[in-house]
């Protein structure tokens, strides 16, 4: 171990004692400290989904409807009330909202700007000072993530970031290495400003997983990922749910587009319960359940050939498994 060199053993440069004082600081945890509770600041249903230095995300497929349904969010924390089934409270100090759209166009980002404001019951004839909406869709991603830093670093009291989307902040959402900073730039940032993040990423097209890599940090280190999800009864509605969450689930909600082009709750809506798998995993039988299949099956008898074999099993293991004596 003497003989290698610092970078070999993961150290890369030295650190100085001086360096190594001040960080300490700011790592060791002493139970003679004490925290406050990181105040709550958006809820479901009573369940938080958003708190001071944390981060959460919505995800979904393309159509879903995740910007509006990001609207809603952000125009319950406009004015500090409801919306859709959100509920928002931006304490005082921390009552101003950045909205990052890497996607859209001008055009279209002024049209999520103007639904917000109509949500939040708030005039579109006048800016809010308390609202402030940039469009980065033409930057890199690291002119991106630097004008992000530096308006936090210069922006006092802002409460809510926005980042539609999150991939955009990156060249590879496959790479291990640059998810992993990137949450932990999100993570530096929620903390280190006392304020709450919300992102947007899509699912994969095949499947419910978030994508790349960066979805797997995502769900890994996110407060709350909300589930977006059109609904496969009618195309016209939207279903959302809590992927994970770390306060208790709330009960999953459905909104459609009405004539004003503004997301409404679809109360009473019936939400359609998934497919149960009529194929019985066989690892989940106890030893003692497959010695009593095993004798069900064949006793005394001889049974010839692999085929004869597995035929024999799964008409015995199905016959079990439909006993009402099996619990």
């Amino acid at each position: 171990m003497e003989n290698k060199t610092k970078e070999e053993i993961g150290q890369g440069t030295a650190m100085t004692k001086e360096d190594f004082a001040a960080l300490w600081k700011t790592i060791r945890l002493k139970v003679t400290d004490t925290y406050e509770v990181p105040p709550e600041i958006l809820w479901v249903n009573g369940s938080t989904i958003g708190t001071l230095g944390n981060f959460s995300a919505s995800t979904g497929k393309a159509k879903s409807k995740k910007t509006f349904n990001i609207s809603a969010i952000v125009a319950a924390a406009l004015k500090n009330d409801e919306v859709l089934k959100y509920s928002a409270y931006l304490p005082p100090n921390k009552r101003k909202i950045l909205y990052v759209d890497t996607e859209q166009s001008k055009y279209h980002c002024h049209k999520v700007m103007e639904r917000i404001l109509r949500l939040a019951g708030l005039p579109t004839d006048k800016d809010v000072d308390d609202f402030v909406f940039i469009v980065l869709r033409e930057q890199t991603p690291d002119k991106r993530k630097q004008i992000i830093g530096y308006m936090l670093e210069n922006m006092p009291d802002v409460g809510l970031l926005i980042i539609d989307g999150i991939r955009d902040l990156m060249y590879d959402i496959n790479s291990p290495s640059e998810s992993t900073d990137l949450i932990n730039l999100l993570m530096r940032w929620s903390s280190g400003y006392n304020l709450h993040i919300h992102t947007v990423l899509h699912l994969n097209k095949g499947d419910d997983n978030t994508r790349g890599h960066i979805g797997t940090e995502l769900n890994n280190k996110a407060e709350t990922v909300l589930q977006i999800t059109k609904s496969t009864q009618d195309g016209n509605i939207s279903e959302v749910k809590a992927m994970h969450i770390r306060d208790r689930e709330f009960d999953p909600f459905a909104f459609r587009i009405n004539d004003n082009a503004l997301p409404e709750v679809m109360d009473g809506y019936v939400f359609q319960q998934p497919k149960q798998d009529r194929n019985f995993p066989l690892t989940e039988l106890t030893e003692q359940q497959h010695r009593e299949a095993l004798e069900n099956g064949f006793g005394k008898q001889v049974v010839q050939g692999y085929s004869n074999v597995i035929a024999a099993l799964k008409y015995r293991l199905r016959a079990w498994t439909q006993c009402p004596c099996v619990a």
